[in-house]
């Protein structure tokens, strides 16, 4: 039987870091993901590299709060009272509360996967992904985070990113997915500046095999770039430049809803488009 962790006398935990009464709680939180979103509390104490005895006091704490939930198994989940927080977060649920509807529209209009994200550090973090019924199979999810390297979405938000923490971030090695995901930092470089000069990123069987991702930013009221919005389709079954109509209109609408300047209409008249004008189904 595997001894329970222990925290070190120098008052820190295994993985390096300080073994604060706010490290612990989040040491415990970040025990869950997509592979582990129930643990007993074993589980919990080996993963978050607690003792079992504090565990099982924050494990309680966070319950009583509502940050955990028992399930009749015994096991731990995520409470609803986190989702409320998240709720609150300007770049989470109420930018897809507010992008839902013109996202359901292009979703209609594409029959393509679409998915919405916003950048977390060295990720991008899919606030919104609709799913098209007999598209190409992503590993994709509301919640879900991958390198911003290997995405469309994410190539959009790091080519778009501050120069300097771009520079930090392309210091990291870059994981390979596919035979064809962009792991050369050079390589890296020129795919971003393109992005940055036409607005949209094109991804090839960079995360998944035979996917094709087409990718646009979404900007804030001082014009910058808060988000992300991509199509994934089956490769071959489409043109990217056929794409990129639609989410160009469904991108500005949602960029006019959060009130940037680039998108509001012209003062000279022009007629005010609808979520998606023009766009087209796709079959």
């Amino acid at each position: 039987m595997t001894a329970a962790p222990t925290e070190s006398a120098s008052g820190r935990l295994p993985g390096g870091g300080q073994a604060t009464a706010a490290g612990r709680v989040l040491a415990v939180l970040s025990a869950f993901g997509p592979a582990h979103p129930a643990l007993t509390l074993s589980e919990i104490s080996r993963r978050s590299g607690l003792t079992l005895t504090t565990t099982h006091r924050l494990v309680g704490e966070l319950r009583q709060w509502g940050g955990l939930e028992r399930g009749p198994d015994g096991r731990y989940a995520i409470g609803l009272r986190l989702l409320e927080l998240g709720a609150l977060a300007p770049h989470g649920l109420q930018l897809r509360e507010l992008a839902l509807p013109y996202l359901d529209d292009l979703h209609q209009a594409t029959r393509a996967n679409v998915h919405l994200a916003v950048r977390d550090g060295s990720d991008g973090v899919y606030v919104e992904a609709l799913r098209a019924r007999g598209a190409v199979k992503l590993m994709s999810r509301i919640g879900g985070r991958w390198p911003l390297h290997a995405t469309g979405t994410g190539q959009v938000l790091l080519a778009f990113t501050e120069r300097e923490a771009q520079d930090q971030l392309l210091r990291g090695p870059l994981k390979r997915f596919t035979p064809d995901t962009i792991t050369d930092v050079a390589v890296l470089r020129r795919v971003l500046a393109d992005v940055r000069r036409t607005g949209v990123a094109i991804a090839e069987n960079q995360l998944t095999p035979d996917a094709l991702a087409v990718a646009v930013p979404v900007r804030g009221q001082r014009d910058e770039v808060v988000a992300a919005l991509g199509v994934t389709v089956q490769r071959g079954t489409v043109q990217s430049h056929a794409l990129v109509p639609a989410l160009a209109a469904t991108a500005r609408g949602i960029s006019r809803a959060l009130g940037a300047p680039s998108a509001k209409p012209e003062a000279s008249g022009a007629v005010r488009a609808s979520r998606t004008p023009g766009a087209t189904a796709l079959r």
